[in-house]
C-alpha cells in the first residue's frame, strides 16, 4: 500500500485524472474500495470537507467509458456502469450515517465552542444556518454542495432529526448526485480532448463551489448587517440623537 501511504491531497485534487489512473493501474478492482473511502472521508469526517467529490466521480465515469475500470463479473460497457453508480452510492450513505450520529452525541459540546481544532466554525455555522433554511431537504440538496455536504449530516445530528427520515433525504440525494456526476463522465468525458482534460476538471470543482461562495458572501453580509444592528450606540451619538429630536 506504498501508493496509498503516500497521497499527494495536491494531486487527488487538481491531478485528479492522473491520481485515479496511477490508482486503477495499480490496484485494479480493488480501486473502488479506495473510492468508496475517499467518499466516505469527505461525507463522513467533518475534518476532510476539502476531498474532491465531484470531479473524482465525474472522472470514474469516464474510466468506465474508456474501458479502464472493468468488473469481471459485468463485463465493460454499462454492466460496469451500474455497478459502479451502485457501489459509490455505499459510501456517502455509510459516511452521512456515521457523521449523523457524532453529531447527535457530541455535536452539541463542539457547537458551542469557540475554537474547535481541525474544525472549521464557519463552514459549520454556514451549513447550520442552510440545515435551518432547508429543513431536512437540506441532506438532499447539500449533497450537490461541496463542503456543505460534510457539514449538513452533523448538523441534522445536533438538531436530532429522526434518523429514519435522515436516511431516506440522505439515500435519495446520494443516489441522485453519484448518478449525476458518473453518467456526465461516462457519455461526456470521452468528448473532452485529452490536453484539456485537467481544465475541465478545475472548472468542475470551481463551478461547484460557486453556491457555497456565494452562501459565504451572503451569511457574511447578513452577520455584518446584525452586529451593527446589536452594537450600543456612542456617548456622542446618543447625545446627538437626544438634541436632534428636541
Amino acid at each position: 500500500m506504498e501508493l496509498i501511504a503516500t497521497i499527494n491531497i495536491w494531486d487527488l485534487i487538481f491531478h485528479t485524472k492522473d491520481f485515479l489512473g496511477d490508482l486503477v493501474n495499480t490496484y485494479h478492482v480493488w480501486v473502488y474500495l479506495i473510492l468508496l473511502g475517499i467518499l466516505f472521508c469527505e461525507t463522513g469526517l467533518v475534518v476532510t470537507p476539502v476531498l474532491p467529490g465531484d470531479s473524482l466521480l465525474f472522472i470514474t465515469g469516464y474510466f468506465v467509458f474508456k474501458g479502464n475500470l472493468v468488473l469481471g463479473w459485468a463485463g465493460a460497457g454499462e454492466a460496469t456502469l451500474v455497478w459502479t453508480v451502485g457501489i459509490l452510492c455505499l459510501g456517502p450513505i455509510f459516511g452521512d450515517t456515521v457523521n449523523y450520529w457524532i453529531g447527535r452525541f457530541v455535536g452539541p459540546k463542539i457547537f458551542h465552542k469557540e475554537k474547535v481544532r481541525f474544525l472549521n466554525k464557519e463552514y459549520l455555522n454556514r451549513a447550520h444556518a442552510f440545515y435551518e433554511k432547508h429543513g431536512g431537504k437540506a441532506v438532499a440538496i447539500g449533497r450537490f454542495l461541496p463542503i456543505i455536504r460534510t457539514f449538513v449530516p452533523f448538523v441534522a445530528g445536533i438538531g436530532k432529526m429522526p434518523y429514519a427520515r435522515f436516511l431516506a433525504f440522505s439515500i435519495g440525494g446520494t443516489i441522485a448526485w453519484i448518478n449525476l456526476c458518473v453518467l456526465a463522465g461516462y457519455f461526456f468525458g470521452g468528448m473532452i480532448p485529452d490536453k484539456h482534460f485537467e481544465l475541465v476538471v478545475i472548472a468542475i470543482i470551481v463551478i461547484s463551489l460557486i453556491p457555497a461562495f456565494v452562501a459565504f458572501i451572503r451569511n457574511r453580509k447578513t452577520t455584518r448587517s446584525t452586529t451593527k444592528e446589536q452594537t450600543p450606540a456612542k456617548p456622542q451619538e446618543m447625545v446627538s440623537q437626544n438634541s436632534t429630536k428636541k
